[in-house]
C-alpha cells in the first residue's frame, strides 16, 4: 500500500452538500448569531478563504499556591532560654558589660557558662553530626544531596556531583526531652527575681 493511499484511507470524511432550501435558515440564524455574538462571529471570520482562524486564548496559567510557613510557638524556645539560665547563667552573662573585665576573669566566667550549657544539652537532647566524615576530608555530593542539611560554600557553580573539603560536620537534634509544664507555669519568666530577707 502507498503512502497516498494510506493518506486517503485516512482522509477525514467529506460532508454531505446541503440543499440551498436548506442553507437559508442557516444563513439567517448565522446572521443573528454573528451580531449577537463576538467569539461566534470572530470564528466565521476565520473561515473566509484568506483569514486566519482566530487564534483560542492559551489557558491561565495555574495559580501556584504559597508555601505556608509554620509557626513556632514560643513556649519550648523559652523553656530552653530558661534551662539555660538556671544551668549556665546565659542570660546572665550575656546581658552583663564585659568591657570593665579582664580577659582572664572573662575566661572563668565563659568555662561556667560552658559548662551549664553542655550539661543542659546532654540532659535535653540527642545530637549526632550531620555528616559521618571528619572534618577536612574531601567529600562527595552527589545529584540529590539533602540541601536542608547541607550547605554549599565557596565557588558554587554548575550542577552535582559536587566535589569539596568538608569544613563543617552540622549537627541534627535526633531527640528531644524537655520537661512537660503545668498549666499555670509562666514561661516568659526565664529567671526569677531573688529577694533576700
Amino acid at each position: 500500500m502507498t503512502h497516498s493511499t494510506q493518506n486517503a484511507n485516512h482522509a477525514p470524511p467529506k460532508p454531505p452538500e446541503l440543499s440551498f432550501l436548506r442553507r437559508i435558515p442557516i444563513a439567517f440564524g448565522a446572521f443573528f448569531h454573528i451580531l449577537s455574538s463576538a467569539e461566534f462571529a470572530a470564528g466565521v471570520d476565520g473561515l473566509q478563504p484568506g483569514h486566519a482562524p482566530a487564534p483560542t486564548p492559551a489557558p491561565a496559567p495555574a495559580a501556584v499556591a504559597p508555601v505556608p510557613f509554620k509557626e513556632a510557638t514560643p513556649d519550648a524556645a523559652l523553656q530552653l532560654l530558661g534551662l539555660l539560665q538556671r544551668e549556665a547563667r546565659l542570660i546572665d552573662f550575656t546581658q552583663e558589660n564585659l568591657s570593665s573585665y579582664s580577659d582572664a576573669d572573662i575566661g572563668g566566667a565563659a568555662r561556667v557558662v560552658h559548662e551549664g550549657c553542655c550539661k543542659v544539652l546532654r540532659e535535653h537532647f540527642s545530637i549526632t553530626p550531620v555528616r559521618p566524615e571528619l572534618e577536612g576530608s574531601r567529600i562527595t555530593l552527589n545529584d540529590g544531596f539533602d540541601a536542608r542539611a547541607v550547605r554549599l560554600t565557596g565557588n558554587v557553580v554548575g550542577q552535582a556531583p559536587f566535589q569539596g573539603s568538608l569544613s563543617h560536620r552540622g549537627w541534627r537534634a535526633t531527640e528531644t526531652r524537655l520537661p512537660k509544664l503545668t498549666e499555670s507555669h509562666d514561661v516568659t519568666v526565664l529567671a526569677q527575681a531573688e529577694v533576700e530577707l
